[in-house]
């Protein structure tokens, strides 16, 4: 293959890569919580330079572009809009922090708040999986008393008060995607304050 077939082979999976993201990101645009991908690509050196038997700046032969591939890609964690929707158990964070939600024994950190109780009074993800507290227990209510959700992200009920758990990571760099609107932290999550959180019901 001539390289000039090459460069243009390469450019053309990158592109095909980043349709695929765009593509992906179009899909979820109205799934709750969603976090966008950002395709990155950089531009690449000739081959010779990679292999290291060139020099950047050298305008030899081999000193000519080698085309453009996908880096990698991010996250783009810029809060979105909120919508409104009505129901109760639906919990949207105004602002910075993640839920904290219980799957098979692993804590995971999501900005999708559509929640719902069960028929015992458990809050849990649209997957079933279940919402924490500030202790790291799963909250459950009574389910046959009302209760009311406070800005601060407490729940009432009957006198008594149920923090939820919102969580920031160190850096955003540090949450992994593991799918289902959800992220594994490679490091400790930090509670935000209770002063600072502003938590809506209804959207």
């Amino acid at each position: 293959m001539s390289y000039g077939m090459y460069i243009s082979a390469a450019g053309a999976d990158a592109q095909s890569r980043r349709l695929e993201i765009l593509s992906n990101n179009l899909a979820n645009v109205d799934t709750p919580g969603f976090k966008r991908e950002l395709a990155i690509p950089r531009a690449r050196y000739s081959e010779a330079i990679e292999r290291g038997a060139a020099s950047p700046g050298s305008r030899s032969i081999n000193d000519v572009g080698g085309g453009v591939q996908l880096r990698e890609t991010a996250t783009d964690f810029a809060s979105g809009v909120l919508q409104r929707t009505n129901i109760d158990t639906d919990f949207a964070i105004d602002g910075d922090g993640f839920f904290q939600v219980q799957k098979d024994g692993q804590t995971l950190l999501t900005r999708a708040g559509n929640f719902r109780f069960t028929a015992d009074g458990k809050l849990v993800n649209r997957d079933g999986y279940a919402v924490l507290d500030d202790g790291g227990s799963p909250i459950t209510i009574d389910p046959l008393l009302p209760w009311r959700l406070l800005e601060n992200g407490t729940i009432e009920q009957a006198g008594e008060a149920i923090p939820l758990a919102v969580m920031k990571p160190a850096s955003l760099g540090d949450l992994v995607k593991v799918g289902e609107n959800l992220f594994s932290p490679l490091a400790p999550a930090a509670r935000v304050d209770p002063g600072s959180r502003k938590i809506a019901s209804g959207f």
